[in-house]
């Protein structure tokens, strides 16, 4: 290692000693964080030695900053070559990035052939497919984790610290609120995730993070999920309701996109003009649909209830259509009360710059949006039985997901450190998370309460 590297991370990391290799599957923005990563602030102790993704041209893309960065161009696979790439790259660990409902596939393949497995958020999406990993994890013994980034942003790691020391007791009840905004909430309405059966619905693939922090928070484990919510703002149908006359199936090309707030103009950005306008003649995805058009079936207006083994119930709202980006959550316990609020986007201008930045360069509230009541720092308050509202001070992260990104590829590379806080994510955890999306969706679908153990078979 050379000189002056032990500045990059804390002096307690114990860094290994030699590179590990990385298969990386599915070529989207969201691989960019692991890539570059790699490339740069982990260099030293791991490389990208295969890409495995339907669409060459992407490939094509993060192959050239590779090889732009280290001289060296890792092989491309096909899916249908994946077993093919195990075997003749023999990766250390297979990072899963692609369409969620793939993620069960990958995972297993990686497992089985020998190797560990990260995988982005949600593990998996369906009860069916959750069983088939936990089994394959028991089964090989191989390590599988589950990259729950916002576990690491310090403001959530405080909230852990208080509830870990009993600042406010036993907690009995959590509300939680998290809101999309017109940019970033869009997205999903854009892009494949607008299918339900690629990404679960946002019960699954978003809010997997929100169920995930609450099980974190309260060291329990979730027990029974009642929701209700649909698809009430996005989608023709609610468009044309609200008296809306004219449609497009896609921006790119349209005269009627440019005057729509909601566009996304992929030729303005060189990066999404790269991976996704260059490259859909390959496999004719189209990652700028309207988010108005026809073809959705997730929804964009939910609320649920869940009650947890321990005892504790939460209420939890989310909705992808609000006009800032942040959430509220407030925990009750035994001995007061403590409340987070976070605004991570003060509001959306609706101008063409306010689409082009990709989902993975989310980051805390750009002073570019304005001055307004709503951006300034997030705030942690903590109220004790007879006692005043006090403010809690906290390290405030910087950069993706409040500051969470740096910290968890930091544990993902370098290697965990004793953590107080268990901020590193199994299969447990992962599934526990999706479980309660997959129970949410199923009591959307019946008007009943889905009991989490009827489920799998832990």
């Amino acid at each position: 290692m050379a000189a002056g590297c032990h500045k990059l991370y804390p002096p307690e990391v114990n860094v290994q000693t030699s590179k590990r290799r990385y298969a990386l599957v599915g070529t989207g923005a969201r691989a960019g964080m692991y890539i570059g990563s790699l490339l740069d602030r982990h260099a030293e102790v791991g490389e990208v030695v295969a890409f495995c993704d339907p669409n060459g041209t992407r490939m094509a893309f993060y192959q050239r900053q590779v090889r732009d960065k280290t001289g060296q161009t890792p092989p491309a696979y096909h899916p249908r070559d994946f077993d093919r790439l195990l075997a003749e790259v023999r990766p250390d660990t297979v990072i899963v990035t692609s369409i969620d409902r793939t993620h069960h596939h990958y995972i297993i393949r990686a497992l089985e052939a020998g190797s560990d497995a990260i995988t982005e958020k949600p593990m998996t999406t369906t009860a069916e497919k959750c069983q088939a990993i936990i089994g394959a994890v028991r089964r090989t013994g191989r390590a599988l984790t589950v990259t729950f980034n916002y576990r690491y942003s310090p403001r959530n790691a405080k909230v852990k610290e208080l509830i870990q020391s009993g600042e406010i007791g036993e907690v009995l009840s959590v509300h939680f609120e998290w809101l999309l905004d017109t940019r970033h909430g869009a997205d999903y309405f854009r892009r494949w995730h607008r299918d339900k059966r690629n990404s679960g619905g946002l019960m699954v693939h978003k809010a997997s993070h929100h169920f995930d922090l609450v099980n974190w928070w309260l060291g329990d484990v979730p027990e029974m999920v009642f929701a209700m919510g649909g698809l009430r703002f996005y989608g023709r149908d609610n468009a044309e309701a609200r008296g809306v006359e004219h449609f497009y199936s896609r921006a790119y090309g349209s005269e009627a996109a440019k005057c729509d707030p909601f566009a996304i103009d992929l030729a303005a950005d060189p990066e999404l003009r790269a991976l996704y306008l260059d490259a859909e003649h390959e496999d004719g995805y189209f990652r700028d649909q309207s988010v108005f058009g026809d073809g959705i079936s997730i929804e964009d207006t939910m609320a649920v209830l869940v009650r947890y083994e321990g005892g504790a119930v939460m209420s939890y709202s989310l909705n992808a259509h609000c006009p800032w980006e942040g959430y509220r959550v407030m925990l009750n316990g035994t001995k007061g009360r403590l409340e987070v609020d976070v605004v991570e986007r003060s509001y959306v201008s609706g101008s063409v710059g306010d689409h082009k930045t990709l989902e993975q360069h989310h980051v805390e509230v750009d002073p570019s949006y304005g001055r307004g009541e709503r951006a300034e720092r997030p705030t942690l308050l903590l109220q004790k039985h007879w006692e005043r509202a006090q403010a809690v001070p906290f390290e405030e992260g910087r950069g993706g997901h409040g500051g969470g990104d740096v910290r968890l590829l930091d544990d993902l590379f370098f290697g965990a450190s004793d953590d107080p806080l268990g901020r590193a994510a199994g299969y447990l955890d992962g599934a526990r998370s999706v479980l309660t999306g997959v129970a949410a969706n199923q009591s959307l679908a019946t008007g009943l309460p889905v009991n989490i153990g009827d489920l799998v078979k832990w």
